[in-house]
């Protein structure tokens, strides 16, 4: 009888399926991708993998499967030259410690409160020690995706933040005051932003000096250079860096002393995390950004001793932990804070021999105990004998993940451990030596034992996207005629077809924006709505009007950073009269809008406004005329915006001018518990290049762009203007 897969060199039968699947899969699959190491007992993905995968004895390979691994680890150490110089650093040592981690976005609500302009750090944290016991580090998250939206780059967006760089160190500083590192995010794709004219090591060395973060996170980078290792260091601010992909050269590993971790198989047998075995102090931090349950993710984690990545506002996207997710990091990471010695042990070993199928267990052994933890890989609940473990006199053992002391059978030499394992569950096994003391290990359990008196199972597994709202917008008292300037748009029944142009999260409930019609948000909206008229402004508000605002009101934003910035002596230009008004944020857009008597337009009426009834794809007709906007800029800095006037043959049906390819418009503010984010309409001519991560355009009428606010510092955009609408009789 043959195995259901034949490799070049191994013709198996039945009986040593097992052992040679896995030396199959080791060297066919994880010498080649580099991603995992083999997974005993999981034959190498086929059409038919699952058939004949319950015949699979683990445990029967599992010993020669380790020594193997530990020749080929040893192997690998000489070839890299490997030296954990950088692991024994105190100054470093805490990445050993980071067990949960979370990218956080700056316009989180819970991170800044807008109506104040004060971070509000301490929120932030509490509501996820409430959900899942909170955080060991941050990432500080403040560029993609809204870079490239204007010539700005990675460096100029933290000067950015709410009070500068003095105000991100408050941020700074007040997660470390709670016990949190924090994390700063380097972008090796921004060429085609402003050119900072330092190297991008130095530039961001500069920040993490100024603002006295803890870390480096390297967005896209399979490893982070040594250039910004060494950049801090010179500085004297020494940094953990930490990739967010794996890392794809081993050497990197001497340096780079934490990574995340991502797609780790989902099979019957949990995989091995590839740099955790090579240097088990390496702290990985998994991630799956876009998952909606995240059982897997915890349970490969709590496999191999490795922490996770808590991502839950993914670019704005608000992917919350479901409850039963968000209890099962608290109870992980309430055992590795108590025993972080063991988690990072240099002899764990992954595969200790389990009593019964689909339960997989590692070893973590320290000076007089050892942890092992388990993970049921079954969906039913397994209870019984889980393991037997090697047993020496006066030892002592303990249910750690249920808080209560075991009393096992001994039976030469064995000492046979009863858990219950809950479908999908953990479990945790703590031994102790005779004669070795274990600080605070009574309140450990009596804690531990409290909190899981509620089975984990009996924590809701649903997932549900967060309920947008869309911000009220107050009419303006009703003309019969349009005012000076304006348009009139008769009424009529208007198919508003539109989608979100993010560059990300496919088509996930949740992505995009909700319109009150519908029940989340998504990334494809339809609706045909029958319209009264209203008047709407025929050009962008001008800076010449923007000035007379000013003049008559005294205006004066609270938050003035980037107001106008380019105008010069608190006046437009020479020339630049006629051009819209940039550098205004949404709230300096509306405050003008209501001393002229108006407001801001709905995404739909500036849609009608530009289509018309006819469904176009651009206000002119459905095939692009680049002779109707301003000439696309592709440099590294921002040009002048064309005269609002420039191009009156870009007109809609109804006579409405500069629409499309000149400055983005304000028009619709929409709301979840923790985000923010304004539509913008009609695209803009500055296009940087290098990178498709930038900002993206939306010129066609039937496309909008997605704008995450934070406060008007960093909201104000030199590519970003508005238009008016008053409401008609």
């Amino acid at each position: 009888m043959t195995t259901p897969y034949q490799s070049p060199d191994y013709d198996t039968d039945a009986a040593d399926y097992g052992r040679e699947a896995i030396r199959t899969e080791y060297k066919f699959s994880h010498v080649t991708t580099g991603r995992y190491l083999p997974t005993p007992g999981k034959a190498p993905a086929w059409p038919f993998a699952d058939i004949g995968s319950w015949m699979i004895d683990a445990n029967a390979s599992a010993g020669d499967w380790l020594e193997e691994l530990k020749d080929w680890r040893r192997e690998h150490l000489v070839r890299i030259g490997y030296t954990d110089v950088n692991y024994r650093r105190p100054e470093l040592q805490w990445a050993q410690r980071n067990f949960v981690h979370a990218q956080m976005m700056v316009e989180d609500r819970y991170f800044f409160d807008a109506a104040t302009g004060q971070y509000t750090v301490d929120r932030y944290l509490d509501d996820l020690t409430a959900r899942f016991g909170g955080l060991d580090s941050v990432l500080i998250w403040y560029i993609y995706p809204n870079i490239g939206i204007d010539d700005r780059n990675q460096f100029d967006l933290a000067h950015d933040m709410p009070g500068g760089l003095a105000g991100l160190k408050t941020a700074v500083q007040a997660f470390q005051k709670r016990g949190v590192k924090v994390f700063l995010p380097a972008k090796p794709w921004d060429h085609g932003t402003r050119d900072p004219g330092v190297t991008h090591w130095d530039g961001l060395a500069e920040i993490v000096k100024a603002v006295g973060a803890d870390g480096i996170n390297g967005d896209t980078f399979n490893g982070v250079p040594r250039a910004f290792f060494d950049a801090c260091d010179a500085r004297g601010n020494p940094v953990v860096v930490q990739p967010e992909s794996t890392i794809s050269s081993e050497e990197q590993l001497i340096w780079n002393v934490q990574s995340w971790g991502k797609k780790a198989p989902d099979g019957p047998v949990p995989p091995v995390s590839k740099w955790k075995w090579l240097e088990p102090r390496h702290m990985v931090n998994y991630e799956n950004r876009w998952g909606r349950n995240r059982n897997h993710d915890l349970q490969y984690c709590f496999f191999n001793g490795i922490g996770y990545n808590a991502w839950e506002n993914i670019w704005g996207v608000w992917n919350q932990f479901t409850p039963r997710d968000g209890e099962a990091l608290r109870r992980i990471a309430t055992l590795y804070r108590q025993f972080p010695q063991l988690v990072v042990s240099m002899d764990w070993e992954p595969y200790q021999v389990c009593l019964q199928g689909g339960i997989f267990a590692s070893r973590f052994p320290g000076e007089g105990v050892a942890l092992h933890t388990l993970i049921n890989r079954n969906e039913y609940a397994v209870d019984g004998e889980q393991i037997a473990l090697a047993h020496a006199q006066g030892t002592r053992y303990y249910d750690a993940w249920h808080g209560r002391v075991l009393t096992p059978r001994i039976i030469d030499g064995a000492a046979y451990i009863e858990l219950p394992m809950e479908a999908r569950g953990f479990g945790a096994i703590l031994s102790v030596a005779a004669d070795t003391a274990v600080e605070g290990l009574d309140d450990f359990l009596a804690a531990t034992a409290e909190r899981t008196q509620q089975p984990l199972n009996s924590y809701s597994a649903a997932w549900k996207a967060a309920p947008q709202e869309l911000l009220a917008i107050a009419s303006t008292p009703p003309q019969a005629e349009a005012p000076a300037g304006m348009v009139t748009i008769p009424a009529g029944e208007f198919l508003f077809q539109v989608g979100g142009i993010e560059i990300e999260g496919f088509t996930w409930a949740g992505l995009d924006v909700q319109y009150p019609w519908e029940d989340c948000a998504r990334r494809h909206h339809r609706r045909r709505m029958a319209l009264p008229a209203f008047h709407i402004d025929r050009h962008p508000v001008t800076n010449a009007a923007f000035k007379r605002f000013l003049d008559v009101s005294g205006y004066r934003p609270a938050d003035d950073h980037n107001f106008l910035v380019d105008w010069k002596d608190g006046a437009p230009r020479a020339g630049w009269n006629n051009k819209p008004v940039t550098w205004v944020s949404i709230e300096d857009a509306r405050a003008y809008a209501a001393w002229a008597g108006k407001r801001l337009p709905h995404a739909w009426e500036w849609q009608y406004a530009a289509q018309g009834t006819d469904e176009r794809l651009y206000p002119w007709g459905n095939a692009w005329d680049a002779t109707c906007v301003p000439r696309v800029n592709r440099g590294r800095r921002l040009t002048p915006p064309a005269d609002v006037d420039a191009h009156p043959q870009g007109a809609s049906p109804f006579g409405v001018e500069d629409l499309v390819g000149n400055v983005w418009q304000w028009t619709d503010e929409f709301s979840d518990a923790h985000t923010r984010a304004a539509v913008l309409r009609g695209g803009s001519s500055y296009q940087p290049q290098t990178s498709h991560w930038y900002f993206p355009q939306a010129y066609r009428l039937d496309q909008h762009g997605k704008y995450l606010l934070m406060g008007p510092s960093k909201d104000r955009a030199g590519t970003v203007g508005f238009r008016c609408v008053v409401d008609a009789t």
